[in-house]
């Protein structure tokens, strides 16, 4: 049997902290983004202005994101910290809020998000936004969603779809006031090596399936599936620990050890307003600690984003060429 060896490749997480000046830059650009017309997240002429602005981010944070694109790294995530937040307005409280309005904050991330490729919706996801508001909601707590504020099981951000995002990207406007908060991020690159040449061809046959959550309606169709696909020394995840059914009793115990792995190379991400983590959804894994929301207004707020760096593999998905996957 051929032994696989794990690719080799950044050995750290990439932690980028924007100085004064390059903050400056990107808060005017954000700033007149945010003023262009028609100032509508999800509207194609502002989408390609974004496009356009996004070329003007300062030389060091383009870099950044261009060689993040090209290799997540060993930990598969970057973080940016010193975004444009300003002043706002209370936490929301209510489901599936999200962003219409170009606020700066929200010009911010897409200026971000398209250094990277194209910024994309799910039309059975928060009605096809663009830009999610990540946010807790009373009587929601125990919700494996975002709305909850209980433990989120590590997965793959719409693990059961056929055209998941590449990246998800999350912006922090407001941390939780007891700082519990964290984002889980566990990368598949520094967890195969602890998994057996057995397993990991076990969790690559299509012996998982995983179930699209109820608000998708119909638009995600459960077929089995391999947890990991592609390069045998650097494969892709596809599995989310609180949908995706092993179909037999092999499978389950190499799924249990998957998490095991992951959990032994987990990471915790604990943001401040500014701050940005971009999630490579292909080889990393991400999740949230609990945490005690108040809903006195000043709660837990981020801003989400899905990337795909080919859009075009999406476009028998995409009603006109648009940016909502169906």
């Amino acid at each position: 049997m051929t032994e696989i060896i794990p690719i080799t490749t950044k050995l750290e997480k990439e932690s980028i902290h924007l100085d004064l000046d390059v903050r400056r830059e990107i808060k005017r650009l954000a700033e007149l983004l945010a003023e262009t017309a028609p100032g509508l997240l999800d509207e194609p002429r502002w989408l390609a202005a974004a496009r356009d602005v996004s070329c003007d981010l300062p030389a060091t944070l383009r870099a950044a994101l261009r060689n993040f694109s090209a290799d997540s790294g060993q930990a598969g995530v970057l973080q940016i910290h010193g975004l444009p937040v300003g002043s706002l307005p209370p936490t929301p409280t209510r489901r599936e809020s999200v962003e219409r309005w170009a606020t700066v904050p929200a010009s911010a991330l897409v200026l971000c998000a398209m250094v990277l490729g194209e910024v994309v919706g799910f039309k059975g996801e928060m009605c096809g936004a663009l830009v999610h508001n990540v946010v807790p909601v009373p009587g929601e707590e125990r919700s494996q969603s975002n709305a909850g504020s209980v433990n989120l099981e590590m997965h793959t951000e719409n693990a059961f779809h056929p055209h998941r995002p590449d990246f998800v990207a999350l912006s922090c406007l407001r941390q939780d006031l007891d700082g519990e908060a964290g984002l889980r991020i566990a990368s598949l690159r520094r967890a195969i090596g602890l998994l057996s040449i057995e397993q990991r061809e076990i969790l690559a046959e299509p012996r998982f399936r995983t179930d699209p959550p109820p608000s998708f309606n119909g638009s995600g169709v459960a077929v089995a599936h391999g947890a990991i696909s592609g390069a045998p020394e650097d494969p892709d995840a596809q599995v989310d620990f609180h949908a995706t059914t092993p179909l037999d009793a092999g499978a389950k115990r190499a799924m249990t050890a998957l998490r095991e792995a992951l959990e032994a190379v987990v990471d915790t991400v604990y943001f401040a307003p500014g701050d940005l983590a971009i999630v490579d959804n292909r080889v990393a894994l991400h999740g949230r600690t609990p945490f005690s929301p108040r809903y006195d207004g000043h709660d837990r707020w981020l801003h989400r984003v899905f990337i795909h760096i080919d859009s075009r593999r999406s476009r028998v998905r995409r009603n006109g060429g648009g940016h909502v996957v169906s």
